[in-house]
């Protein structure tokens, strides 16, 4: 559906919540019932009448456009098919995470040696997948919901976990960019659950804060990895300690 037909079907549920009918927003415009239908058929408005219409309900036309971007469907998971042709293509893995992360396509090509050809053949993937849309001059717009998450224990998470145990940790963590914490404690399962609450909401803080920094230049961000863990464990090498049943 094109951008126009969004716009006008936003509308109309929003003047439907409004209590408006097509006889009371002709008259409050002064043209037909027949004129206003056929406008909303076609949808055909000029953006005069697009703005009047909005004010009858208080609204801006940038509140309509507003409601326009929370109301489309945004990606929230991949199927396991689509995330395995992700991970079998190490160049569609790396355009894949960097566009979701922010990164546009001047920004890929500053960042990696790829050429052009190859961005654009894994940005036209990413487009199949319903990731993106590639719009002309290679333009990006994201389709994935700010809760995008990949699938727990999928293809992708496990290509990761995989690096985390192999390279991720092998750091001394003194750097000023770095922390790494390793707390024990006997927790009741309340206070795990309560935990485990915690950790999610920094999840999210964690997405807010690479929202609000996608208006920077790449020049003032850098990567950055959280990992966040918490299970019932106690080291192997205790196992010797334990009493017999």
């Amino acid at each position: 559906m094109s951008q126009i037909r969004l716009l006008v079907s936003t509308l109309k549920k929003q003047l439907k919540a409004h209590g408006y009918t097509y006889l009371q927003v002709a008259e409050a415009l002064e043209l037909s019932e027949a004129t206003i239908k056929r406008s909303f058929a076609e949808a055909s408005f000029s953006l005069a009448r697009l703005e009047a219409i909005c004010q009858l309900m208080g609204y801006q036309l940038s509140d309509l456009l507003a409601l326009l971007k929370t109301e489309q469907p945004r990606l929230q998971q991949l199927t396991l098919a689509q995330e395995q042709q992700i991970v079998d293509d190490n160049l569609l893995l790396l355009v894949a995470v960097s566009v979701i992360n922010g990164c546009g396509f001047r920004d890929l090509l500053e960042l990696y040696a790829i050429s052009e050809a190859e961005l654009i053949r894994a940005l036209a993937q990413m487009d199949r997948l319903q990731l993106i849309d590639l719009l002309p001059r290679n333009r990006i717009k994201l389709k994935v919901s700010p809760n995008f998450r990949w699938i727990a224990n999928g293809p992708i998470q496990r290509f990761f976990l995989q690096r985390v145990k192999e390279d991720f940790f092998n750091s001394r963590f003194d750097q000023d960019d770095e922390k790494l914490l390793v707390l024990t404690a006997l927790l009741s399962h309340a206070s795990n659950q309560e935990l485990q609450n915690r950790l999610s909401l920094l999840a999210r803080q964690f997405a807010e804060l690479q929202q609000e920094d996608m208006s920077l230049p790449m020049s003032e961000r850098n990567g950055a990895t959280l990992v966040m863990a918490l299970r019932r464990w106690q080291y192997s090498g205790f196992e010797a300690y334990k009493p017999k049943p």
